[in-house]
């Protein structure tokens, strides 16, 4: 652990070593409190750090992801040829579709909603058959799960910009909602 050094500011006095030792016990349970225990999932988006108690995006990812979307996020073979009912099969998340093309907001408006609300009229012939999490999962377990897909990524990059830095361009104009929505 690094070696705190306890600096005082011009024009404080010190009452003594018991304010000294007190000042440094508050900074390290502050520290201790702050920082993430091993096996911690921490996810960021747009900067904004998320922490969890509960299951990682992983864990989530495959309990709720993974019958549909591959352990992997590889996807359902021909995922882009249509279903008889119109709909497409799930696509892969690991970069090898277009999951990495969509902001941040549209992304948790798909778990949380379903895919129906990316169905457009102007494009009758796009049918999702995503199910909406909504009722499953809560807000920060759905970051948790985005956030995995978004490791998923690997370093793919297509000319010249990597997935990840080009969704995080398109996620500043449609980030994560705040709290539960």
């Amino acid at each position: 652990m690094p070696r705190v050094r306890y600096v005082r500011p011009m024009g404080v006095k010190v009452v003594g070593w018991a304010a000294t030792a007190a000042t440094m016990l508050l900074a390290s349970v502050l520290l201790t409190a702050c920082s993430p225990s091993p096996g911690e999932d921490i996810g960021t988006s747009g900067g904004v750090p998320s922490m969890q108690a509960g299951p990682t995006g992983r864990e989530l990812f495959a309990s709720n992801c993974a019958a549909c979307h591959g352990v992997g996020g590889e996807g359902q073979p021909d995922w882009h040829i249509r279903k008889d009912d119109g709909t497409l099969p799930p696509p892969p998340l690991n970069g090898d579709g277009h999951t990495w093309h969509h902001a941040d907001g549209l992304l948790y408006r798909i778990v949380s909603q379903g895919g129906k609300i990316a169905e457009d009229p102007s494009f009758p012939s796009f049918k999702s058959a995503m199910p909406a999490f909504g009722d499953r999962l809560s807000h920060e377990e759905i970051i948790a799960v985005i956030a995995h897909i978004k490791d998923l990524w690997g370093d793919k990059a297509k000319r010249g910009m990597s997935f990840r830095e080009s969704q995080a361009f398109i996620s500043q104009e449609d980030p994560f909602p705040s709290g539960g929505g």
